[in-house]
């Protein structure tokens, strides 16, 4: 065990690093974040509609009302992330952030198809603005702030007097980059029609995006995903944030997809969603943590430092913050606890996933804030269900159960030494 901990801080570490830091990455991380309030509002809307107007009568009228509410939030997804991306990964090049995310979104309605089925010219089907165009928004936001931020760099501007306030002086400053941003997106967008193809979006959807959106269903993907998280933790490294990229480009549409197809009344066609990881995997934080708590309290006799960090940690751990246990413990470089911390999201993943899979729990539609405690994500996270929320304590219980043997071993390892000084 010391021989691989000492080669993954070797090779593995110094790679994680450089990648959580990536400049790119970051900035989808965080594009992600800001719109977390617009997506939280929409999956509200959408759990209302399926729950409360459904059960309750003569609250069905007011179903136009969450209607709305998801058509300003779901149905203009990649739109809204297009934008934060853009001004985030200007930002992190202390570039004009708000001009970035504005010729973005520009860029990316450029490559857009202005019409849909029997629609004349001009009109832009939701479809194409939803979750499902999260690929191509992504990488025309990426292009698209790359190259405005060069030309900025390389002085291609207007520039104003000094007396001309700042915001105007900003405004004309981004003329000529985004001028060329523009143009050259749009340039693309004609010759990917001429050449016979229908958009960017369909390009970037069928070589792309479905392909991967159909690998990432899988039961496989979806284990090593959840373990790949924890690997990154061990190390101490956020994996959760060095994988909400991913992460959110593979799991966010299908949560879209499946709260859509509630809302028309159809059958959720995904398995696997964003907030199936935090509804039933991070039962506690990254690890199911909260359950390695439990197993302290139930077998730590002689690890007297492991009770305590554990009752300082159980607070934040009810509501899915794992760092206090995380550090104090603390499970980065463990090697006592790197079995279990890397075994148990596997295997929470393919209990839920199966559950899921067979019908005995609905999927999951509804995002929830990740503070959202064990038990009431999964009863959240599938609209109201009881059964989604036995799951996540099913899932709870048989992560205290991989945890305890080897919290049971911690504390032998400190029965021997007293031994050991008995003698």
């Amino acid at each position: 065990m010391d021989g691989f901990i000492r080669f993954m801080e070797k090779h593995f570490v110094p790679i994680a690093s450089r990648i959580g830091a990536q400049r790119h990455l970051v900035a989808i991380r965080d594009g992600f974040v800001s719109i977390m309030p617009l997506v939280l509002a929409g999956s509200f809307a959408v759990l209302l509609n399926n729950t409360l107007l459904q059960w309750i009568p003569g609250l069905g009228e007011l179903s136009g009302i969450n209607g709305n509410i998801w058509w300003g939030t779901f149905a203009i997804m990649t739109l809204l992330v297009v934008f934060s991306i853009g001004y985030n990964l200007a930002k992190g090049y202390q570039s004009d952030g708000l001009a970035a995310g504005l010729i973005a979104v520009g860029a990316f309605i450029s490559v857009t198809p202005q019409a849909h089925g029997e629609a004349g010219w001009g009109y832009i089907h939701w479809g194409y603005l939803n979750a499902t165009g999260l690929f191509t928004g992504i990488l025309v936001a990426l292009i698209a702030t790359e190259i405005f931020v060069k030309l900025m760099k390389k002085n291609i501007v207007i520039k104003m007097p000094e007396n001309v306030p700042p915001a105007v002086g900003r405004a004309f400053a981004a003329v000529i980059p985004g001028v060329i941003v523009l143009y050259v997106f749009g340039i693309l967008g004609y010759l990917i029609t001429k050449l016979g193809g229908n958009s960017l979006y369909d390009l970037i959807f069928n070589l792309i995006q479905k392909p991967l959106q159909g690998f990432s269903q899988g039961l496989a993907s979806a284990m090593i995903a959840a373990m790949l998280i924890n690997l990154f933790w061990f190390f101490g490294l956020h994996g959760a944030n060095i994988m909400d990229p991913i992460m959110n480009a593979l799991y966010l549409p299908a949560l879209e997809a499946n709260a859509s197809a509630i809302q028309q009344g159809l059958a959720a066609p995904n398995v696997v969603t964003r907030v199936f990881f935090d509804a039933y995997i991070h039962l506690g934080g990254s690890g199911a943590t909260l359950a390695l708590i439990l197993a302290i309290y139930i077998a730590a006799k002689k690890r007297r430092e492991y009770r305590e960090v554990a009752k300082l940690s159980t607070p934040a751990g009810i509501f899915q913050i794992n760092e206090p246990v995380m550090f104090g413990l603390p499970i980065v470089l463990n090697p006592i606890l790197f079995i279990p911390f890397i075994l148990t999201p596997g295997i929470l993943t393919l209990i839920a996933y199966t559950a899921t899979a067979i019908g005995l729990v609905p999927p999951t539609y509804v995002a929830m804030p990740w503070i959202t405690p064990v038990g009431i994500g999964g009863f959240l996270a599938t609209g109201g269900s009881i059964a989604g929320g036995i799951l996540a304590l099913v899932n709870f219980a048989a992560a205290v159960l991989i945890y305890l043997p080897f919290v049971v071993l911690a504390d032998r390892q400190v029965k021997d030494k007293e031994k050991q000084g008995n003698v």
